[in-house]
């Protein structure tokens, strides 16, 4: 899949399951879940131990199915071995410019994080995709208004803070897509899975309602 269809399939969903787990069976267990959701994008951090295991199993299992991503890479070394298992897409919590660099030569969406205009503009020069908005319960939604005023080219998605409740306004901020952890995948200390494809099926809806809103 190209650099192009992957961007484009995530941001036509417009949501990013960022899954943080316990362990690795407990990680395949929400991705599955948040698969039957109808959410495409799901970012595996590496936080989760056994996390390029995890992008393997998805990768060989589910194919074009979903989008398999790399969440809180902090070294080019990391992204290269993540991208090599089967990582679609890079994250990362700041920018570092190396792993940007080394995404843009295996052609892989790269996602750096911001929190200031100065720094999405630094990630937008050194070749990100799309800035990650981190973390975006400091500033709420107001912070994507803020940013496009003078940079209205900016394509960004905020993380930390997102929820059902909220994904809607993030988008009519001007957010091309919603990064969503705990909000989504809480149900999983209590092996409820269920509650995470119903809540993903919510944060779909939430968002395209947001979007036809906007027309």
């Amino acid at each position: 899949m190209s650099k192009f269809d992957v961007i484009k399939r995530l941001t036509d969903c417009g949501v990013v399951a960022v899954v943080r787990a316990e362990s690795a069976e407990q990680g395949v267990k929400i991705a599955k879940a948040v698969m039957e959701s109808g959410i495409v994008g799901i970012e595996i951090t590496f936080t989760v131990p056994g996390a390029l295991d995890i992008i393997k199993a998805l990768a060989a299992e589910c194919g074009d199915g979903i989008i398999i991503g790399a969440g809180t890479v902090l070294d080019s070394e990391t992204a290269r071995a993540a991208i090599l298992a089967g990582a679609q897409y890079v994250v990362s919590p700041f920018l570092d410019v190396d792993t940007v660099k080394l995404c843009n030569t295996y052609n892989v969406p790269c996602m750096p994080g911001a929190m200031t205009l100065k720094e999405a503009v630094e990630g937008m020069r050194a070749g990100a995709d799309i800035i990650k908005i981190f973390p975006g319960a400091l500033f709420g939604p107001r912070i994507i208004r803020e940013f496009r005023g003078p940079m209205p080219q900016l394509r960004m998605m905020p993380t930390g803070g997102v929820s059902v409740e909220n994904a809607g306004e993030w988008i009519r901020a001007g957010a091309v897509a919603v990064g969503v952890g705990g909000a989504l995948t809480a149900g999983a200390k209590k092996g409820d899975y269920a509650s995470i494809t119903e809540i993903g099926k919510q944060l779909v809806a939430e968002v395209k309602k947001a979007r036809e809103n906007m027309k």
